[in-house]
């Protein structure tokens, strides 16, 4: 596909301008406070929203933005892929009955003031960027998991969000899941006991992944503003839809991010623990092994806590038996008793394995199904609107608390990525023991593309 360069070179300006503090676009840099930059948003005042990366996961927002008591207006569909534009454009005028406008280059929606919040739901490494330059923008900011595509990224949100002041909320929905938040208080009471144990787990069958071959990008599709802060490379099949995942670590964060974010966010929030003191893995590739998938698909991790405290993380992505009794989900061990958790519900027993209580939602987005929604993604969606408003009694998922439990996941790559045990600085989870490992606490970035706050 010909490009236009004179519109890439655009995207570039804008990004630069965006990130250059009192030179730039910055608040800062126009006068303005965080506060009076963004149009105010009161209780009942209804939401500007746009919607950016329109593949498996958008549709989990369609529910709770046509629920009229959460007053939202759907401004933007925006996705570098045509197809995928046109198709969303028709599900979402067959759904919900409107007709969002609909635009290729997100930077328009930032510059947009009428766009008070924005849902990111691209591959992973443009979730900070593109988080960062809408809150730069004043905007709130629903950005999906993982929070960032490596740590330096979520300590660079983290800032961001403080500096900007917006609502940032990570899409990991089982926060929002009454049953999870139930058990989770249940065993803070100390149900359990001292909770001294999680395991938490995904078990799935993928198959096949096709090997790379260079080729022309897809009809449609912008592959330059696709990578966007990712080194930049030629196109390979089929890298945009999906694959991206499994072609080494310029695009995604293998199974561990994509997946072990929810369940490792769960374990840690049940244990009560911040960051581990040592980080181990044994992970490797065990199944079609001259296919195009080309880091781990099988991974056990450890994190140590102080006090004793011992998170687990046993991840199948390719071998589909059902080691737990469920595709995934998180079990805690305790002094004096379990607890088995998932999406949809949880089981609580005593010391002696006897099941003393259960609750079950009957959740739709309890498996390991592509994509979706459900009323856990409702929910979550529905706290986020609520928390920008002032409404929630409590944010159900702050940048800060997603930032800790996407660590996790980055670090388990890194112990695997370097073939180490890896030693933390407990404070703040910085590598101590390994400079070739610290060295991966951030990536490279194509020249002009640099997230900067």
């Amino acid at each position: 596909m010909e490009k236009d360069n004179s519109k890439n070179r655009s995207r570039r300006d804008f990004i630069k301008k965006s990130t250059l503090g009192a030179a730039g676009l910055t608040i800062g840099g126009m006068g303005f406070s965080a506060k009076s930059y963004a149009r105010i948003v009161g209780a009942n005042d209804r939401l500007g929203v746009a919607l950016i990366g329109l593949g498996r996961r958008y549709s989990a927002y369609l529910p709770p933005i046509g629920m009229k008591e959460n007053n939202i207006d759907l401004m933007y569909l925006c996705d570098v892929m045509d197809s995928q534009l046109e198709r969303a454009s028709q599900r979402v005028k067959k759904q919900l009955g409107l007709k969002p406008k609909l635009e290729k280059d997100q930077m328009k929606l930032f510059a947009n003031p009428d766009v008070d919040a924005v849902f990111i739901a691209t591959p992973d490494h443009w979730h900070t960027p593109a988080a960062i330059l809408a809150l730069q923008q004043g905007k709130h900011v629903y950005v999906e998991k993982p929070i960032s595509h490596n740590p330096y990224e979520g300590e660079m949100l983290i800032e961001a969000q403080k500096k900007y002041g917006k609502v940032v909320q990570m899409g990991n929905q089982q926060r929002s899941s009454r049953e999870s938040q139930e058990v989770i208080k249940a065993i803070h009471d100390g149900a359990i006991g001292k909770p001294y144990l999680a395991v938490a787990f995904y078990t799935n069958a993928r198959g096949r992944t096709p090997n790379q071959e260079i080729q022309p990008s897809p009809k449609g599709l912008d592959w330059e503003m696709w990578q966007g802060p990712a080194i930049h490379r030629e196109y390979t099949f089929n890298t945009w839809d999906y694959n991206w995942h499994w072609y080494g670590w310029n695009f995604g964060t293998a199974e561990t991010g994509n997946n072990a974010t929810h369940e490792l966010d769960i374990a840690r929030w049940a244990l009560q623990v911040e960051y581990p003191d040592e980080v181990y893995v044994e992970a490797d590739k065990k199944h079609f092994l001259d296919d195009g998938w080309e880091m781990y698909d099988t991974m056990e991790a450890t994190f140590k806590y102080g006090d004793d405290k011992i998170i687990k993380w046993d991840g199948k992505s390719r071998n589909g038996y059902n080691t737990y009794g469920g595709g995934r989900g998180t079990i805690i061990y305790g002094t004096e008793g379990s607890v088995f958790v998932n999406r949809s519900l949880y089981k609580l027993f005593d010391r002696k394995g006897k099941l003393v209580k259960q609750s079950q939602a009957g959740t739709q987005e309890s498996g390991t199904a592509l994509g979706g929604g459900g009323d856990l993604s409702t929910m979550h969606v529905t706290n986020f609107f609520d928390t920008i408003r002032g409404k929630a009694v409590k944010q159900s998922s702050p940048v800060d608390e997603g930032v800790k439990s996407t660590l996790m996941c980055h670090l388990a790559n890194i112990a695997y990525r370097t073939d180490s045990k890896l030693r933390l600085n407990n404070v703040n989870g910085h590598i101590m023991n390994n400079d070739d490992a610290m060295r991966l606490w951030r990536r490279d970035y194509e020249k002009g593309w640099e997230p900067k706050i």
